[in-house]
């Protein structure tokens, strides 16, 4: 009869499937939020206009970005797009390659994938990137702008909290020398 594994040694062995899991399905599910709320938004308003009203301090405004975070390198769509292949493979390994094995960071990473991504499909369908949440001053943006803002923000604070909270390792006790030496 074989020994069973102890439960630690199990829990180890089954993270790292929960959190590949946990990562695509984040990455799904802000590709999936940002497509749908992008298509409403086209569907329901002409670029240029906003809903509820001028007067309200948040409200859907429907424009357009040519370019990256910001409003700059507009018109520069080809070169964005290459950018963007190249963060998606960034996101990954770093995905891959985490600075601590924890689900805040398989979260964190696979909302920016996802953010990431959808603005990436927008790029090449229609050569620019929807917004369409206007608070005031800030530039418009959208839910995988705001993903990509989470999912770092996630990984920061995930990263001082469990660096905070690791059990320091034990230090050697310094050598006593002999009472003959």
């Amino acid at each position: 009869m074989t020994e069973a594994a102890p439960s630690g040694a199990r829990s180890r062995a089954v993270a790292p499937r929960v959190h590949r899991w946990a990562f695509w399905v984040a990455a799904a599910m802000v590709v999936a939020l940002d497509q749908a709320t992008k298509a409403g938004i086209r569907t329901w308003l002409e670029r240029g206009e906003a809903w509820p009203g001028e007067d309200w301090p948040v409200r859907i405004k429907h424009v357009t970005n040519s370019g990256a975070a910001f409003g700059i390198l507009q018109g520069e769509t080809m070169f964005l797009i290459v950018m963007a292949l190249i963060g998606l493979g960034a996101i990954y390994l770093y995905y891959r390659f985490p600075p601590f094995d924890h689900w805040a960071a398989t979260l964190g990473i696979g909302m920016m994938l996802g953010g990431a991504a959808g603005n990436l499909i927008d790029r090449v369908r229609v050569g620019r990137v929807t917004d369409f949440v206007d608070v005031g001053d800030f530039p418009a943006f959208n839910v995988a702008d705001a993903s990509i803002n989470i999912g770092v923000a996630i990984v920061i604070l995930g990263y001082l909290w469990f660096e905070a909270r690791k059990p320091e390792e034990a230090q050697p006790e310094p050598a006593v020398p002999d009472e003959d030496g």
